[in-house]
């Protein structure tokens, strides 16, 4: 097993950095490939309902 091991840590690198290579592929097609009515009917099912406020924020807090 000790002589298997350098190859067993590349298998399982190329294993992990072609799955996270799909993710970000994937994701990047989908999204480049949305079509804009979809969004268009998000934007309006947000504007239809008038009680309800929609907030978006990113805040980074620090802490010491």
């Amino acid at each position: 097993m000790g002589s298997l091991h350098p190859i067993l840590f590349f298998v399982v690198v190329y294993v992990v950095a072609l799955m996270l290579s799909i993710f970000i592929c994937s994701s990047l097609f989908y999204t480049f490939n949305s079509s804009s009515e979809k969004i268009g009917d998000v934007e309006k099912s947000q504007k239809q309902m008038p009680g309800s406020t929609v907030v978006a924020a990113s805040t980074v807090a620090l802490h010491r």
